[in-house]
C-alpha cells in the first residue's frame, strides 16, 4: 500500500492507495513528525463479522459500485445507450505541479479519474476531474469523498427560505443515507452547501469540529451516509442536470474542507482568513467598505427625480458614501409584471436619462449604485417580444415573480446583455452593480451556471472599477464561486435586526464580516411587521458591511442623532474590523446571541450581544468572551448603557464606567450586564493596555 501525507499548520491529511482509487487514511489534527506511515497503514485493516462481503473495503475518493461497494457510489455514469457502466478504476499515478492529483484508470471503458488536493492556509481544497475516450452520460460525479473516521457525533446542515436564510439544523448520526439537494438552479436559501461536523463536547469556542464548503453557484447536491459496518461517507457534488448531455470531460466544484480543535470559531477562522486571500476580488483592508445607501424600501418602483434627490441628500447627512438606485429605473417597470430585459432608462420617469441623479449625488459627496437582473426576462417586455425563443425552457412554463429565465447559453443572449449593461456603465458614473436573481430555474441546469460566470467575467475585464453585489431575492446565492467574482453579498432580504443577527452570525463560519450587506430598515420592518428601535438596527448593521433602507424622512430628531452616532462608530473602526476575525460565543442564556469581533493584533475588540427573548432568570448570567489573550490586560467599557431595562436596579459597574480586566477573567468569569429587555443589544469594546 502507498501513502502520501498532506500538511497544513493544524491538519494532517494521509492518502493511501491500495491499488484502487486513492483514499483517505487519516484526517485531523497535525500528527507528529515521528509518525511512521507504514505503522500507521498497518494499524488501518478492520474485522468483520458475518453478513457481509469478505472483506471490509475503505470509502475512497469515488466509491464505484463496480468495486461492490453497497454504499451511495460516488460516481453514476452510462454509455451511449443508456446501460450503467460500473467502472473498476486501478491507481495510475500521483502528479505534482500546483496541487495533488491522483490520477486513476478504467481501462476496458477507457475512463480517466482524476482526484486534485491543494492546500491553502488551513484549507484543503478537493476537486474530481472525469475524463471519458467515448462520449457518456454522467449523472452523478461527487468531490472527492470524504470518510468521517473521528468521534462526530452531530450533523449540522445549512436551512432556510426567503427572508430567512442561513438556519442551523443539527442532528445526530444514524445509519442511512441523508440527502439535501438544491434543484433550483442557484445555490439556495433554503440548503446553502455548508455542513458542519463536530463531536459530543464541542462548543463555538472548543471541541473537535469540521467544517465543508461547496463552492459552485448552481444547484448542489449533498449526501451523508452511515453504513451498517458504521464507515460513513461525505459526498458532495452538483444537482443532476435535466438533459445530461454526453460529454467527454465533465468536473465537480471545488469542495473545501478544514477541521479544528477549536470548535466553530476554529473553522469560521480558517474560511473567513481562506476568503480574504483567496477567493475575493478585492481587499477591505485597502479598500474601506463605503456605507451604502439603498432606495428600495423607501420608494419601491415610485421613482421621482426630485423625491430620489431630496433622499439622497439626507442619506448623505446621515453619513452614507453610495447610494444604490433599486428596481424600477428602466424600461416601463412600475411593479414587477413588465421591462425586464428592457434595459434602457425610463425617459418618462427620467426623461434627461441617470445624468442629472448622478450628478446631483456625486457633487453631495457619493458614489452611485444601480440595480439589474440581467439574468431573467418579463413576459410583458419589448425583448421578449422580439425573441421569445431567448427563454430557458417552455413559454407555457409556471412563471416566478412574473419572468421567465434568459437561456444564457445562447451566445445572442450573452451579447445583448453585455452590450445593454456595458452601454450604462460607458455612459454613466457608476461604482457598483446590485445584481439580482429573483427566481429559480425551471430545471437544473448546470451550463447556466457557467453561462452566469462567463458574463460575469466578461463585464468585471471590461470595468474592473465596478463593484459588484450578488443578491438573489437576497440569499439565494451566496457560495464562494460567486464571492470569486463579486465584492459583497446581499445575505438577506430582511431587514428585521433580529432576524439578520442570527442569520449573520451562523454566516459567519464561512463569510467575513465586511462581504456581508447589512442595512438599517426602516422603523417597521416591510418582512416581518415588527417594530424596533434604531439602537438594534444600527448596530447590527455597524457590525457587518453597513448600510441604510429605510426612507430617512420617516426619523424622528433622536433617531436621526442615533444613527449618525453609530455610523460614525463604523467608520472609524471598519478597517480593523474587516481585517480581523468574527467569533461566537458560548454564553450560558439561551435568550441572548452573541459575536465579538477582534482586530488582527488583538490590540482592540467589540462584542455584540442581542437579548432576543424574557431570560428565564432574573439575573442576568455573566456574558464570557473567547479569542482574548489571557495573560493581556484589556479596557472594557459599554457602548450601549442606556439599553438597560427600566427594571434594572442592580449597581452594574460598566454601566457608569470603564473596567480593566484580563483576557482571561474575560473568558473564564465575563461580563455582568443589565438586565435587558427582548430587543436589546449591548456593545462592548475592549482596548489592550499591555
Amino acid at each position: 500500500m502507498n501513502a502520501w501525507r498532506l500538511d497544513t499548520s493544524n491538519q494532517t491529511m494521509i492518502v493511501a492507495s491500495n491499488g484502487g482509487v486513492p483514499f483517505i487514511a487519516y484526517w485531523d489534527s497535525k500528527l507528529s513528525d515521528n509518525d511512521d506511515l507504514e505503522q500507521i497503514l498497518n494499524s488501518l485493516p478492520s474485522d468483520f463479522g458475518g453478513g457481509v462481503i469478505d472483506g471490509l473495503e475503505y470509502i475512497n475518493f469515488c466509491p464505484t459500485s463496480g468495486d461492490g461497494f453497497l454504499g451511495q457510489p460516488g460516481i453514476i455514469i452510462h454509455d451511449l445507450d443508456g446501460r450503467a457502466i460500473l467502472p473498476k478504476f486501478i491507481f495510475m499515478k500521483l502528479e505534482k505541479k500546483d496541487n495533488w492529483s491522483f490520477v486513476s484508470h478504467d481501462k476496458e471503458n477507457g475512463i480517466f479519474i482524476s482526484h486534485n488536493i491543494s492546500i491553502s492556509g488551513e484549507i484543503f481544497i478537493l476537486e474530481t476531474i472525469l475524463e471519458s475516450n467515448y462520449p457518456i452520460r454522467v449523472v452523478w460525479l461527487a468531490a472527492p469523498v470524504i470518510p468521517d473516521h473521528s468521534s462526530n457525533e452531530e450533523l449540522t446542515q445549512v436551512s432556510g427560505n426567503w427572508c430567512n436564510e442561513f438556519c442551523f439544523d443539527t442532528i445526530k448520526w444514524k445509519p442511512g443515507v441523508i440527502v439535501k439537494e438544491s434543484r433550483t438552479g442557484r445555490t439556495s436559501h433554503e440548503n446553502f452547501p455548508g455542513l458542519i461536523l463536530s463531536c459530543k463536547s464541542s462548543a463555538n469556542t472548543n471541541g473537535s469540529t469540521s467544517g465543508f464548503h461547496y463552492g459552485w453557484s448552481g444547484g448542489h447536491r449533498m449526501q451523508l451516509e452511515e453504513l451498517s459496518t458504521g464507515q460513513r461517507q461525505i459526498q458532495f457534488g452538483h444537482s443532476q442536470s435535466y438533459n445530461n448531455e454526453l460529454t467527454k470531460k465533465v468536473k465537480s466544484g471545488p469542495l473545501f474542507i478544514t477541521k479544528s480543535e477549536f470548535g466553530r470559531n476554529g473553522v469560521s477562522q480558517s474560511f473567513q482568513s481562506f476568503v480574504r486571500k483567496n477567493i475575493l476580488p478585492f481587499d477591505a483592508s485597502i479598500s474601506p467598505r463605503l456605507v451604502h445607501y439603498n432606495c428600495w424600501e423607501a420608494i419601491y418602483f415610485n421613482h421621482n427625480l426630485h423625491d430620489l434627490k431630496d433622499i439622497a441628500t439626507l442619506a448623505v447627512s446621515l453619513g452614507a458614501e453610495r447610494f444604490v438606485l433599486d428596481d424600477g429605473w428602466f424600461g416601463s417597470r412600475n411593479d414587477d409584471t413588465s421591462s425586464l430585459g428592457d434595459w434602457d432608462v425610463d425617459k418618462t420617469k427620467f426623461p434627461n436619462g441617470l445624468g442629472p441623479l448622478i450628478k446631483h449625488i456625486n457633487e453631495i459627496g457619493m458614489e452611485f449604485g444601480i440595480w439589474f437582473e440581467p439574468e431573467m426576462i418579463s413576459p410583458n417586455s419589448n425583448l421578449y417580444r422580439s425573441h421569445p425563443n431567448w427563454i430557458l425552457g417552455d413559454e407555457k412554463q409556471l412563471l416566478g415573480r412574473n419572468q421567465y429565465v434568459l437561456d444564457l447559453n445562447k451566445i445572442e443572449v450573452h451579447n445583448y446583455l453585455f452590450e445593454k449593461i456595458s452601454k450604462i456603465l460607458n455612459e454613466n458614473n457608476i461604482s457598483y452593480i446590485k445584481w439580482d436573481h429573483n427566481r429559480v430555474l425551471p430545471y437544473p441546469d448546470q451550463n447556466q451556471v457557467k453561462g452566469f460566470y462567463r458574463l460575469l467575467d466578461k463585464l468585471r475585464s471590461f470595468f474592473p472599477h465596478v463593484e459588484i453585489e450578488s443578491c438573489s431575492s437576497g440569499g439565494g446565492r451566496i457560495d464562494y464561486g460567486v464571492l470569486k467574482r463579486t465584492h459583497r453579498v446581499w445575505l438577506s432580504d430582511s431587514n428585521d435586526a433580529l432576524v439578520r443577527f442570527r442569520m449573520q452570525n451562523n454566516a459567519s463560519i464561512w463569510l467575513p464580516s465586511e462581504v456581508v450587506g447589512s442595512h438599517v430598515g426602516p422603523r417597521k420592518c416591510h418582512t416581518s411587521g415588527r417594530v424596533l428601535n434604531m439602537s438594534l438596527r444600527a448596530w447590527v448593521a455597524a457590525s457587518r458591511h453597513m448600510g441604510f433602507e429605510m426612507d430617512p424622512r420617516e426619523l424622528n430628531e433622536d433617531e436621526t442623532a442615533l444613527l449618525k452616532e453609530i455610523t460614525q462608530w463604523y467608520k472609524e473602526n471598519r478597517c480593523w474590523m474587516h481585517k480581523g476575525f468574527s467569533s461566537q460565543l458560548d454564553l450560558s442564556d439561551e435568550s441572548q446571541l452573541g459575536e465579538i469581533q477582534i482586530s488582527n493584533d488583538n490590540a482592540k475588540f467589540v462584542s455584540f450581544v442581542v437579548q432576543f427573548e424574557q431570560s428565564k432568570y432574573s439575573s442576568p448570567k455573566p456574558v464570557t468572551l473567547t479569542g482574548l489573550e489571557a495573560n493581556s490586560i484589556y479596557k472594557i467599557n459599554l457602548k450601549t448603557p442606556e439599553n438597560a431595562a427600566l427594571v434594572s436596579r442592580g449597581k452594574i459597574t460598566l454601566r457608569d464606567k470603564e473596567l480593566i480586566l484580563s483576557g482571561q477573567f474575560l473568558m473564564s468569569q465575563g461580563i455582568n450586564l443589565p438586565c435587558a429587555f427582548p430587543g436589546t443589544i449591548w456593545v462592548i469594546e475592549g482596548i489592550k493596555l499591555c
